[in-house]
């Protein structure tokens, strides 16, 4: 009887683990079916707009559910839109005269330009370039060729970047050869597009900076190709010329030439060609090497003297390599916190007389760097300058050294006491003939802009200030000595710190600075300019407004029309729910905290729901959406019954530098006292938010963080599943971890270690990890493995094969987080 019952109960659990991953299973299919669904109801969607050249029209295009792409012409004075031509007619004479099949809802139009002065629009489209007057509705074939460009040498590392602007290049082989074609991604990975046989040409339809490359048949590569907005006509001979910089070892009065050779530096009389040796004590070790820096006077030359320091090397095991059966051991560089970096610093030699001299140079002020560079001289070459960065993170230096004498100073220091957040807001641009230089500081709590007299090492003007962030410089131009800057901020929108809002700021000395608002919508903003910038479109959105587009004037950002509002009611019938924004306070019960509530699409608020949030707390950025989508990953985990959350607490980026530090030598801190009142604080006033059903999930620092929360938070949360984590800071990569850990090493770093704290696991927890992880070295997930087995502790690990870092976004990943986060919290 008992074995007959054991035998029973073997073939009843299979079943019953079936049935729920079937369920599972079904769920993430309807969610996938369901996010295609959504993204094609969005009505009004994917604006693009179209200048003639000297801003006087323009027209634009979006996306209608019922008409498909439409085409509409602005009055630029009242902001009024009418259709810019007659759909059916156009579609109608290209089919006439391609002999083919063109509807007026997907018009093949690619670069449209309206022409000046003129009703009419120009653009290439079935291989041709054509004009179609607008008001004759009549087509003419435009046999104004495309531009001719050159093309360039290949890349070593070629790779398009994103864009949404259709183009054209007309590739023409002029080799004897077949050439072989093909497209680069934005990973760098290069895709076969075919051969164009010898004399003949062939059009390919790319996008605005994607890159094409050109090779031989036994695969040397002969050209790349960037494509342009416009279309472009590229003839390729495998005669390419590279624009060859001017060569940095020529001295500026064009006697002398520089270089490195066998670690030493040599100095070559050009007329005389005539060597002299400037070193002898080069080694591998201790090379001299880099870039060179000449003084604008030709009389003193800078170079790098290197220490070289070994880095260290991990190693991983593919266990099933595609190509073989034996696994195979693939080892490569990884620094980690607290090993010993190369580092470099300057060396200066004397030319002024007929003997070259070494200058001796006192690095007391630039010991231990962990980087110098942005080295340049002043005008006069009185002086060279260059940024330092301390080894730590708590102090950058501007440096300047006499040539003559050597004699070191700094012009500018910037000091902390947790950290300089130098890789995320490190910004200084030198102005056009002068030693002063523009400077971006967090000393006034806030990330602002600053003129930094460059001789007298002092501030001139603090440009900036506020309660909000300079995010970055976009643009910066300088005429007749003023300066003008278009800038992203942050935090200007007073009902949102992270909304992105643009401004021009224009310098026209230190008394007179103008501060102008180019945007002022409650939301996200992106902006683009007319040709001359008369003209701004700006386009805003916010998880729970779909994009909004304004045309304003380019001077001072006044608004002249809305163009375009998207609309989600489509959407909103099939049960699409927008992401609810919340803000609650935060653990000092006075700093807001900002989120998302995610509703699955069948939500009923008579139902309870168990909480699932999504984490990442990397300090180096700020993570909860703030811009409209669709549909989205956290999305599609609210479809298998969860209520999910996504915050930023304490210690994420782009707040005030105090909110930031939080996170300084605290990343196990990861936000939580912030979290678990906000979740409260939301679950109050929302009753089918059940607090007896808390899960999290994350992966990389969201997986350190995830683990961290049973570890340190398990009475608030109960199931979790950590993705890679960093599980020890220095077990990771160096540059981050120090970035937010310091250096040099010492017992935070320990008490950082969910390792160290395996015996306080609550809960159910999985881990995974990535056997092929190059991002974090899988031994640390590995070493919290051994250290819960060695507590004694209960849990699921999962190593996915062949995978990197995000092992749990594989399919298979994707598939067992969800079934643990379902079964273990009830959700179907």
């Amino acid at each position: 009887m008992f074995r007959i019952l054991i035998l029973g109960l073997c073939l009843i659990i299979p079943l019953q683990a079936s049935s729920d991953d079937l369920q599972v299973r079904n769920a993430m299919k309807k969610a996938d079916s369901l996010g295609r669904e959504y993204r094609r109801l969005l009505d009004k969607s994917n604006f693009r707009a179209h200048w003639a050249d000297d801003d006087s029209r323009l027209i634009y295009q979006i996306d209608e559910s019922a008409n498909g792409t439409r085409y509409y012409e602005v009055d630029l004075k009242s902001g009024k839109a009418t259709a810019a031509f007659d759909q059916e007619l156009l579609a109608k004479a290209l089919g006439q005269n391609s002999h083919q099949n063109v509807r007026a809802g997907n018009l093949p139009l690619i670069s449209l330009k309206p022409v000046t002065g003129s009703p009419s629009i120009r653009f290439f489209a079935l291989g041709k370039r054509w004009q179609w007057d607008t008001t004759s509705n009549s087509l003419q074939a435009d046999n104004t060729p495309a531009k001719s460009i050159a093309p360039s040498a290949p890349n070593a590392n070629p790779r398009s970047t994103s864009s949404n602007i259709p183009t054209v290049v007309l590739i023409q082989n002029s080799t004897a050869q077949d050439l072989v074609v093909q497209w680069v991604n934005e990973s760098g990975v290069a895709k076969n597009y075919g051969t164009i046989p010898p004399s003949e040409t062939r059009e390919f339809q790319t996008y605005a900076g994607h890159v094409w490359l050109f090779s031989n048949p036994a695969g040397s590569r002969l050209a790349s190709v960037r494509a342009a907005a416009d279309p472009v006509s590229v003839t390729i001979t495998g005669k390419v010329r590279s624009a060859r910089p001017a060569d940095p070892g020529i001295s500026p009065d064009g006697k002398w030439s520089a270089r490195i050779q066998n670690n030493n530096l040599y100095l070559q009389n050009r007329e005389s060609n005539a060597t002299i040796p400037l070193t002898k004590d080069g080694s591998r070790s201790h090379p001299y090497a880099g870039e060179l820096s000449w003084s604008p006077d030709s009389k003193s030359l800078v170079a790098w003297r290197v220490t070289v320091v070994p880095e260290r090397q991990i190693n991983i095991v593919q266990s099933t390599p595609p190509d073989q059966l034996q696994p195979k051991l693939l080892t490569f560089n990884y620094a980690k916190p607290g090993d010993e970096i190369t580092r470099r610093r300057p060396v200066l030699f004397d030319l002024s007389e007929a003997t070259p001299k070494l200058v001796q140079l006192d690095d007391g002020l630039y010991h231990n760097p962990w980087k110098i560079d942005r080295l340049e001289w002043l005008n006069d070459s009185s002086e060279f300058q260059f940024l330092f960065n301390a080894r730590g993170h708590q102090t950058m230096r501007v440096i300047g050294i006499a040539p003559k004498t050597g004699v070191t100073r700094i012009v500018l220091e910037e000091t902390s006491d947790t950290f300089i957040d130098y890789s995320q807001k490190t910004w200084m641009h030198r102005l056009a003939g002068s030693a002063d230089f523009l400077w971006a500081s967090e000393r006034d709590g806030y990330n602002h802009l600053y003129l930094i007299d460059g001789r007298a090492g002092k501030i001139r003007k603090q440009i900036t200030s506020g309660d909000w962030n300079i995010h970055q410089v976009d643009d910066i131009q300088e005429a007749n000595g003023s300066v003008e800057m278009l800038v992203e901020t942050l935090g200007m929108d007073p009902t949102q710190p992270y909304h992105r809002q643009y401004a021009r700021i224009v310098l026209n000395s230190e008394d007179d600075v103008k501060i102008t608002r180019l945007t002022e919508s409650h939301g996200n903003h992106t902006i683009e300019f007319s040709p001359g910038k008369t003209w701004e479109i700006a386009t805003w959105s916010r998880p729970d407004q779909a994009p909004v587009t304004e045309l304003r004037r380019g001077g001072d950002g006044s608004l002249v029309a809305e163009l375009v509002r998207a609309d989600t009611s489509a959407m909103e019938q099939r049960g699409w729910k927008a992401p609810e924004s919340f803000v609650a306070k935060g653990r000092d019960g006075k700093t807001d905290i900002y989120g998302l509530i995610f509703r699955p699409s069948n939500f009923d608020p008579n139902k309870k729901y168990p909480v699932l949030e999504n984490i990442y707390a990397g300090p180096h950025d700020f993570f909860t959406p703030q811009n409209f989508s669709s549909w989205s990953s956290l999305n599609a985990m609210a479809e298998l019954g969860f209520i999910v959350v996504k915050l930023d607490g304490m210690g994420t980026n782009w707040r005030s530098k105090a909110f930031h530090d939080v996170a300084w030598k605290n990343l196990k801190d990861s936000g939580f006292p912030d979290r678990i009142p906000w979740i409260k604080a939301a679950a109050e006033s929302r009753p089918w938010m059940d607090l007896s059903r808390v899960g999290i999930y994350g992966g990389s620092a969201g997986g350190q963080s995830a683990l961290s929360a049973l570890l340190h938070f398990g009475d608030f949360y109960q199931v979790a599943v950590a993705d890679c984590g960093c599980h020890d800071n220095r077990m990771d990569k160096i540059w981050w971890n120090e970035a937010w850990m310091g250096w040099p090493v010492d017992e935070s770093y320990a008490e950082n270690s969910n390792a160290n704290y395996a015996a306080n696991l609550k809960g159910d927890l999985m881990l995974f990890v990535g056997e092929l992880d190059h991002n974090v070295d899988p031994a640390s997930t590995a070493q919290v493995v051994a250290a819960l087995q060695e507590a004694g502790k209960v849990f699921d690990f999962v190593p996915v094969m062949n995978a990197g870092h995000g092992a749990a976004e594989t399919p298979y990943g994707n598939f067992r987080r969800a079934t643990f986060l379902v079964h273990h919290l009830n959700s179907l």
